[in-house]
């Protein structure tokens, strides 16, 4: 979270151009792409939802959502999520299952593997660093 946090502060006092990224009213903003996941493990398949910016520092920031279901994680990097709402379990390939639901906050470390089960629609806000 300190890295995280250094790394916005330094965006912010190091660059004369700052692009600051808002996403407002996260619990109820209108989701541009839907796809279902790439690596299900039930039926019917998840699908997921998302706004986001990449942007050119090698951070990128949205609003993702998906509906209920197990999948396989397949985010290599390190991420940054606040829950807005729902409740689902992450199972990691190395450690115990965490349980999850809205207004809890979590880091991945980058190459995190698990499986995802999502039990109520699921919706976070998120930081991925490349």
């Amino acid at each position: 979270f300190h890295a995280l946090a250094e790394l916005f502060l330094g965006l912010i006092n190091r660059e004369k151009n700052v692009i600051i990224t808002q996403f407002k009213n996260t619990a109820s903003l209108l989701l541009e792409d839907s796809n279902p996941v790439a690596v299900p493990l039930s039926e019917p398949v998840a699908v997921t939802s998302v706004t986001s910016v990449e942007r050119s520092d090698g951070v990128e920031t949205g609003v993702w959502e998906c509906s209920p279901g197990r999948w396989r994680r397949q985010i290599v990097q390190q991420e940054f999520c606040h829950f807005i709402a729902g409740r689902c379990t992450f199972i990691p390939d190395e450690g115990e299952p965490i349980e999850i639901q809205a207004g809890d906050a979590i880091l991945f470390p980058a190459n995190t593997t698990g499986i995802w089960d999502i039990q109520e629609t699921l919706r976070k806000s998120y930081v991925l660093i490349f």
